[in-house]
Parts: structure tokens; C-alpha cells; sequence
């Protein structure tokens, strides 16, 4: 068995020199991804519009209709949800049609479990 090496670290608190390593590789990973989606689900009206569409795929008419903004905003935000990788859209007719992607509703569905009163 191969003895590990132990790195002390202000005197009180050791580690071994792998689970140094490993931390240190964890703090300086490429974490902008994640916070960008963060940023997406800190807006009220996305969590909406995310909560809107796990009911049913819906057209932006009546997104506009249902939130009282303007077609402009909820394209915006639809942009922002899309770019995330959390909706989808495709065309009906002259309609464009939204709704959450598998990965939108996973998230959609972990983030309610964790939130759920007991």
C-alpha cells in the first residue's frame, strides 16, 4: 500500500496532497457557463415563462396576453431561455410555438422538488 503524502495547511487542518490538488483544480474551472445560467433563472418572468411551459407548449400570443408584457420583452426573455439551453421553439403555421427542452424541465422539476413546503 502506498503511503500518501499529507500537505499541512495553516497548521490546524491537513490534507493529502491529491485532495489539495483536487480542490485547486475545482476552484479555477470554467465555471462561466453555470453562471450564466444562474443569471437566466434569476429573473422572475423566465421562472414564469419556465413554469407557463411545463403546463403546455404555448405561442408567444398568448404568453403576451397571459403576463401583460409586450411581444418585444417575452422574446427577449424567450431568447435568454433558448440560448440556455432550456426552451425550443418551432413553427406552426404563422405561430411560434415554445417549450421546454428535457433539460429545461429537469431542472424545472429539480429546482421545485428542492423548494416544495413539507
Amino acid at each position: 500500500m502506498s503511503e500518501k503524502k499529507i500537505i499541512e495547511v495553516r497548521d490546524a487542518y491537513s490534507l493529502p496532497e491529491d485532495v489539495l490538488e483536487a480542490v485547486h483544480k475545482a476552484l479555477h474551472e470554467d465555471v462561466e457557463e453555470i453562471v450564466g445560467l444562474f443569471k437566466v433563472l434569476a429573473d422572475p418572468t423566465r421562472l414564469r415563462i419556465l413554469k407557463a411551459l411545463e403546463v403546455q407548449s404555448l405561442c408567444v400570443c398568448v404568453l403576451v396576453e397571459a403576463t401583460d408584457q409586450k411581444h418585444s420583452a417575452l422574446s427577449y426573455h424567450l431568447k435568454l431561455l433558448k440560448e440556455a439551453g432550456l426552451v425550443d421553439s418551432r413553427r406552426e403555421r404563422s405561430f411560434q410555438i415554445y417549450d421546454l427542452t428535457e433539460f429545461g424541465n429537469l431542472l424545472l422539476k429539480h429546482i421545485e422538488k428542492h423548494f416544495e413546503k413539507n
